[in-house]
């Protein structure tokens, strides 16, 4: 009998993969990654929280030549604490870390460096100032949420940003009280919300809002409002019905699609056959050309038919 990991399907597509990223924030990460890239900004890319990998796959698309991405997740691994254990036996149970590999390269040639273990591993396993994008996605408990971002703080270079997580969904109010505390009181900037995560920096936010405010604008398929609280100006940003996912490649179990069939080439006409002129048809085309010939011509041709005539007497 086949074991339940070798009759799961392998993605052959973004959406085969298990996982929770809307178009949306497809859009918003690959809109933050471009915009760093196209300003020179190099820097390694970070990801707490993992699942089954598919924001992973998506941020791994935009690693640079001499970038480093680390991914942190418990996998199957034992949790620090009980409460932690207990959210992870509930949430994640299906979780392993063989799993997200292979679904990663599904899509990419290799792995990202995989710490597997809580996120308290990443302060000392990736460098201070290292990042220029930190995605949070891990425990929704307040201590680790606060934890992870201090860590994010830390790691990331002028210029990062932080996106974190079920900042507001009604099941994770512990991610709700670490990230508007770290609004409130450490520094952090929001620079967008989206309908599940919040973009953030703890740099000036202004320039990069002026600047996603104009893409946003630009487009068709996005709702805008901009709010004002605690002296944070709040863009957020909602997908309109129909929104379309950005271009993102297949994976290696796609099925390549068969070579076009070559139509059949027309047969070539057969040239026609020459038509026959019968008796009949000669002589009136005859009688037309005497008729249209001058009249010198015409006598000179009726007086050698006549002498024909007589010699084949």
């Amino acid at each position: 009998m086949a074991t339940a990991a070798e009759t799961i399907r392998p993605p052959h597509r973004l959406d085969d993969v298990p996982g929770w990223f809307p178009v949306l924030d497809q859009t918003l990460f690959a809109w933050f990654l471009e915009r760093q890239e196209s300003a020179g900004l190099r820097g390694d890319l970070l990801e707490v929280g993992v699942y089954m990998g598919k924001s992973a796959i998506f941020t791994g698309l935009h690693l640079q030549d001499g970038e480093r991405f680390t991914v942190c997740d418990l996998f199957e691994g034992d949790a620090p604490d009980e409460a932690n254990n207990a959210e992870a036996t509930k949430s994640y149970s299906s979780l392993t870390r063989r799993a997200f590999e292979e679904n990663y390269l599904s899509f990419h040639t290799a792995l990202p460096r995989v710490l597997q273990g809580p996120s308290s591993l990443v302060p000392g396993e990736v460098a201070a100032r290292s990042c220029r994008f930190v995605h949070i996605d891990g425990s929704h408990l307040y201590e680790h949420v606060r934890d992870d971002i201090t860590a994010a703080r830390d790691a990331l270079l002028p210029g990062g940003v932080v996106v974190l997580d079920d900042f507001r969904s009604e099941h994770t109010p512990g991610v709700s009280v670490a990230v508007w505390e770290a609004v409130l009181n450490n520094g952090l900037r929001p620079v967008c919300l989206s309908t599940q995560k919040l973009y953030a920096t703890w740099d000036d936010p202004e320039p990069v809002q002026e600047q996603l405010l104009t893409m946003v604008r630009g487009r068709d398929d996005l709702h805008l409002s901009v709010q004002h609280a605690a002296g944070h100006r709040l863009v957020r940003v909602k997908s309109k019905k129909g929104m379309r996912a950005p271009d993102f490649p297949a994976s290696r179990h796609a099925e390549a699609p068969a070579p076009a069939t070559p139509e059949p080439l027309s047969p070539r006409p057969a040239p026609a056959a020459p038509q026959r002129t019968s008796g009949h048809g000669r002589s009136r085309a005859r009688r037309l050309a005497v008729d249209l010939l001058p009249p010198l011509v015409t006598r000179a041709i009726r007086t050698a038919r006549a002498n024909r005539h007589a010699t084949a007497r």
